[in-house]
């Protein structure tokens, strides 16, 4: 089966008056099309059994074959196909007997150039709008899948799975977590595996917001309604309808708006400022903080009440020091996409690389891991990142010194586990690099209660 042309749309034309067919050919090709015409069934369902069409026009009276049979059997082939009748005056109740089997619309003859090719953008643009909200499914899954988040430790694994049961409910989830630890692309995952996910997402730093316009961005306002108000403004409850609001940092709300936002979110309506009646809006609400929104009510700088409100489904995403085995596959990850950005074959990391990234406390999370590889990329001239292109990594954070027992054990627990996964489990290849014996390899492994998952190299 040949390839769909990349630049022109395929129109397959079938009727037995070989001078309509000229013309058609002659007028289609001069809108852009790449035309093909055949003069009876058998050869119309030959074309479509060898090559795919966009469009296809059919005489409904042939000599050999009727249109509707021909239709019945490209609709066999190509369910989505669609296909315009050709029709006499006389004729149309054929026509209309084809509209009931699929055909997407007909046309009488003789018709003008400007009906035939309404008529053919008309379907095409149809077309073009599943083709392309196809394209952004596949290309969202591909970004926020939960199959494709990039995440192998035990907690981020216990995390995703709590975001696969909650995705697709709206209730109101809470995420916590340092700054950089990833809250937005957990909202943007809880989205895009929902009902919602053909609607809008909407997100917003609270922080960023100045405390005197906090209450019309969300909630809108109507024209008038205060000095400077020259038109009105959908707020963001509003524009997030049917689809999902985040709102981060949301520990920095104003205390005098928190009680809007808690009616808010329990009536499901928003008074934009100046309005005399309520909007409904149909919402689901995503929050995210780094603070501790708990001791924030002890301290009365936030409501209690809204405070339980937005933790339904609490999840606290844990730092990337406490996740090290998410390092090196978040290492890769960045490193393929910087090196995609700046046209560079890198293909990984030097063991020594890879071990000082591992073991670095990494105080900016995620972000800064990304940062430190997009800076590695550029400065990259071979095609494997050294360590010394890592000079912004210290082996330990300032003030966090352990006891020397501590931190050799520590160190060596986090080196075999990442040269267990440089390898794939491989010992021959671990205690080449280690510069260990196999048996004083085998002893370390024991000691830290480290066992290779890949149990066919281990004899390798």
């Amino acid at each position: 089966m040949t390839a769909l042309n990349a630049t022109k749309e395929r129109i397959l034309i079938m009727d037995d008056d070989e001078g309509l067919l000229t013309l058609l050919r002659m007028r289609l090709t001069s809108f852009g099309f790449d035309v093909t015409v055949c003069s009876n069934g058998k050869a119309a369902i030959a074309h479509i059994q060898e090559d795919l069409y966009d469009f296809a026009i059919l005489d409904v009276r042939m000599p050999d074959m009727s249109g509707l049979t021909v239709m019945e059997e490209l609709l066999q082939l190509h369910p989505n196909l669609p296909i315009l009748i050709l029709t006499a005056h006389g004729c149309i109740p054929d026509a209309v007997e084809a509209m009931k089997k699929g055909a997407y619309s007909y046309l009488t003859k003789p018709f003008d150039d400007k009906e035939l090719h309404a008529c053919i953008d008309k379907a095409l643009s149809q077309q073009r709008m599943t083709q392309e909200i196809q394209r952004l499914k596949m290309l969202v899954n591909e970004l926020y899948g939960i199959d494709n988040v990039v995440a192998r430790s035990p907690q981020m694994q216990a995390i995703l799975q709590q975001v696969s049961r909650v995705a697709n409910t709206d209730a109101t989830v809470c995420i916590s977590g340092e700054t950089g630890t990833g809250k937005e692309v957990i909202a943007r995952v809880l989205h895009c595996n929902s009902s919602r996910a053909t609607g809008p997402f909407v997100g917003v730093n609270c922080a960023a917001i100045p405390e005197s316009l906090f209450e019309s961005e969300l909630f809108g306002h109507t024209r008038g309604s205060f000095t400077g108000a020259y038109q009105s403004k959908i707020g963001l409850f509003e524009t997030g309808h049917r689809g999902t609001l985040f709102l981060d940092e949301i520990g920095e709300i104003p205390l005098a708006l928190q009680g809007k936002l808690l009616r808010a979110i329990q009536e499901r309506e928003v008074f934009p400022i100046g309005a005399r009646q309520p909007i409904k809006i149909d919402v689901r609400l995503i929050t995210a903080t780094n603070k501790d929104l708990s001791a924030a009510v002890r301290e009365g700088r936030f409501r209690e009440d809204l405070f339980y409100r937005i933790q339904v489904v609490p999840l606290t995403l844990p730092p990337l020091r406490e996740r090290r085995q998410d390092i090196p596959i978040f290492a890769q990850h960045f490193l393929q996409k910087s090196a995609a950005r700046s046209n560079k074959a890198i293909r990984g990391f030097v063991p020594e690389a890879l071990q000082k990234l591992t073991v670095h406390s990494w105080p900016g999370n995620v972000r800064e891991l990304e940062n430190v590889i997009e800076h590695a990329v550029i400065m990259a001239t071979q095609d494997m990142i050294t360590a010394d292109l890592l000079p912004i990594v210290q082996q330990a954070g300032k003030g966090m010194l352990a006891p020397l027992t501590q931190a050799k054990e520590s160190f060596e627990r986090d080196y075999l586990q990442t040269l267990l996964q440089i390898t794939e489990g491989n010992i021959s290849r671990s205690s080449q690099i280690a510069g260990r014996y196999r048996s004083d390899f085998y002893k370390l492994l024991k000691k830290y209660h480290l066992f290779p998952k890949n149990k066919s190299d281990q004899s390798a």
